[in-house]
């Protein structure tokens, strides 16, 4: 049974930086593609930024030159490093595992990302 488990949210003043991380159990990690996702308040989940397997990496537009997704094959785990951080950065921030050969895709729970002065 794959498992994800998210780490490194909290709150962060306007301007400050946070490191997310999602160690992944269960599954062959180097053959997954990852994702970070995030919902703020009253908002539909929206996809921030990817990593494929071959370390190919793509990002939204409002996280650009902010946010950089990047794994460790040898620790099953992806990172989130989120600097320059805004109040509309708020959101519970999701890991998100694909296999791909199969297709299928796993879940973390989420962490809290607060930015407030």
């Amino acid at each position: 049974q794959v498992q994800l488990v998210e780490s490194g949210g909290g709150l962060v003043q306007p301007g400050g930086s946070l490191r997310l991380s999602c160690s992944v159990y269960g599954t062959t990690f180097r053959y997954n593609a990852m994702s970070w996702y995030r919902q703020a308040p009253g908002k539909q989940r929206e996809l921030v930024a990817s990593i494929s397997s071959g370390g190919t990496t793509n990002d939204i537009d409002s996280v650009k030159g902010r946010f950089t997704i990047s794994r460790n094959d040898l620790k099953h785990t992806v990172y989130l490093q989120m600097n320059s951080l805004k109040p509309e950065d708020t959101a519970d921030y999701y890991c998100s595992s694909r296999d791909v050969y199969d297709g299928r895709e796993t879940w973390g729970k989420g962490t809290l990302v607060t930015v407030s002065s």
